[in-house]
């Protein structure tokens, strides 16, 4: 981890959704990050105005390499141009990585439930693809909530990890589009389908939650009201007000 302001080489830039895209950097003297931290960015102005935004590492590992995924805000100050304008061989700022306490490790025994909502995915990813990659035998299963299949990250790659994977289990919830021949309409997440859909309280799972705040606060409600202790369910949260919806 380091405080210190570093420049990053842009390495690729892959349109993820129709409003965002999937960012490799290469930063000279990187010794890899954990499963779960986070970047800062920094972009400055001609006349010197700078502002500063935080990304999830969408990758884990030990080399110089590390990814992110940029969802296009409206208005926003940096997110449009990392999306729209941002090119290969462009530098780009960065602080990090940082974060100690919403990571997964591959040492970690217990079996881990992940709940995404929208672009909240972002810092599951990194602990699925680095519990892939380890040897770890814990069982992993994802929630996934979104508007609709077109707004999904990493698409292609969670469909082979969950026909292929023995330790993953992939879930999804659509709140206002379904994919042609899914078996029910488009609903809001409810207490019941949570329940449904990830790990037994009686498994003890680590539990890692990302998405919009009132997202992360109501399904962490739902989480100990049905008896999953609080110490075990670990969050991180994005702007905005945008709830189960």
């Amino acid at each position: 981890m380091s405080s210190l302001w570093r420049v990053a080489d842009v390495v690729s830039a892959d349109p993820e959704t129709d409003s965002s895209r999937t960012i490799g950097l290469r930063v000279d003297g990187l010794n890899g990050n954990l499963a779960g931290q986070h970047i800062d960015i920094r972009l400055t102005a001609d006349d010197g105005y700078t502002a500063v935004r935080s990304y999830s590492v969408a990758t884990a590992g030990m080399d110089e390499i590390l990814e992110i995924t940029v969802d296009e805000l409206a208005n926003g100050e940096v997110s449009p141009y990392l999306v729209r304008d941002l090119i290969v061989g462009d530098r780009l700022e960065i602080r990090g990585p940082v974060g100690g306490w919403f990571v997964w490790r591959p040492t970690d025994p217990n079996p881990v439930q992940l709940i995404a909502g929208g672009s909240g995915i972002v810092p599951l990813m990194a602990m699925i693809r680095a519990h892939e990659a380890s040897e770890n035998p814990s069982q992993f299963r994802l929630l996934y909530s979104l508007k609709s299949p077109e707004s999904g990250f990493y698409r292609e790659e969670l469909l082979t990890l969950s026909r292929e994977s023995r330790r993953l289990v992939v879930d999804y919830v659509y709140t206002r589009k379904v994919p042609e021949g899914w078996p029910s309409a488009p609903k809001r997440l409810s207490a019941e389908t949570l329940l449904a859909n990830i790990l037994p309280v009686h498994d003890s799972p680590d539990i890692f939650i990302c998405g919009q705040t009132m997202f992360v606060e109501t399904i962490t409600e739902w989480l100990v009201q049905a008896g999953y202790p609080a110490a075990s369910i670990k969050t991180e949260r994005f702007g905005g007000t945008g709830g189960i919806r």
